[in-house]
C-alpha cells in the first residue's frame, strides 16, 4: 500500500506502542488521528505529528463513532487502522490466604479487561471496515490495512493473567475469519504479538522487577523499544502480500508461569 497522503486511526495513540506507530506513520506521509482517553498526552502527540485528537473510549459504541467522525472530517476516510488501546490486570483465578480465607477473581474485573482489550479491539475494526468499504481500491484491489495489538500472554499467560491473556488470545482468534471476511472487498488484517516492551505501564515496575524481566529475554536482553513494534506495524501496512498473520514481536523470549 501507498503509505503517503493515506489517512489512519490509531487507538491508544497519546503513549506507548500506539504513540510511536502515530509518528512512524506521520513520518511516511500518512495524516494521523489519534483515538485515545488521555486528552493532554494525545493533543500534545497530535500537534507534535500534524495529525487530530479525538477523545475516544473504545468500549462506547457512540465514542468510537465519534471519534471516527471527527477523524474522517479531518482527513478523509482512513485507510489504515492499528489498534494499540488496551489495558490490564492481575488476579489468580481461586486462592486461600494463609488465614484460610478464600477468593476468586472478581468477575467484574475480567468483563472489563474482555471489553476493553477484544471487544473494543473488535468495534474498531467493524467501524472502520465499513468505512473503508466506501473507498476507491489501490492496486491490487486494496482498499484498507488493519494491524492489531494482542501480546505474547495470548500463547503463554502467566499466573493472574486469566482475563488478560484471554482477550489478547481473542485478538489471535478473530485475525484470521476477520481477514476472510473482508478479503472480497481488499482489506487487509494482520496482528502484532509484543513482548516486553519499554512503555509507561512497564516504567512504573520496580528497578529489580525490570532488570529480571530483561534479562529473561533470550536475545537481545533487553525491553523492546516500541519504535520496533512501530516498525512492523508500518511494514505490515506497506507490504501488500502481509494478510491474515500473528506475528510475535519478543526477542525469543517464552514466558515462565510467574
Amino acid at each position: 500500500m501507498k503509505l503517503d497522503g493515506a489517512a489512519a486511526v490509531v487507538t491508544g495513540g497519546a503513549s506507548g506502542l500506539g504513540e510511536a506507530t502515530a509518528r512512524a506513520l506521520a513520518a511516511a506521509g500518512v495524516k494521523v488521528a489519534i483515538f485515545d482517553l488521555n486528552a493532554e498526552a494525545g493533543e500534545k502527540v497530535a500537534g507534535e505529528i500534524g495529525g487530530v485528537f479525538c477523545p475516544v473510549n473504545v468500549t462506547d459504541d457512540a465514542s468510537v463513532d465519534a471519534g471516527f467522525e471527527k477523524a474522517r472530517a479531518a482527513h478523509g476516510q482512513e485507510r489504515i487502522l492499528v489498534n494499540c488501546a488496551g489495558t490490564g490486570n492481575a488476579y489468580k483465578t481461586a486462592s486461600r490466604a494463609k488465614d484460610g480465607t478464600v477468593k476468586h477473581f472478581p468477575i467484574d474485573e475480567f468483563n472489563k479487561i474482555i471489553q476493553i482489550n477484544l471487544v473494543g479491539t473488535f468495534r474498531c475494526i467493524a467501524k472502520s471496515a465499513a468505512g473503508m468499504l466506501s473507498l476507491e481500491p489501490m492496486e491490487d484491489g486494496e482498499r484498507g490495512a488493519i494491524v492489531n495489538t494482542a501480546s505474547v500472554a495470548a500463547e503463554d499467560g502467566q499466573m493472574g493473567q486469566a482475563a488478560y491473556s484471554a482477550s489478547k488470545g481473542g485478538i489471535v482468534g478473530l485475525t484470521l475469519p476477520v481477514a476472510r471476511d473482508l478479503m472480497g472487498d481488499g482489506i487487509r488484517v494482520n496482528t502484532i504479538l509484543p513482548g516486553i516492551f519499554n512503555t509507561p505501564l512497564m516504567n512504573g515496575a520496580p528497578d529489580n522487577v525490570k532488570e529480571a524481566l530483561a534479562a529473561s529475554v533470550p536475545f537481545p536482553k533487553r525491553f523492546g523499544d516500541p519504535a520496533e513494534y512501530a516498525s512492523l506495524a508500518v511494514e505490515m501496512c506497506r507490504n501488500s502480500y502481509f494478510n491474515g498473520e500473528d506475528v510475535r514481536l519478543d526477542g525469543a523470549i517464552r514466558m515462565a508461569p510467574r
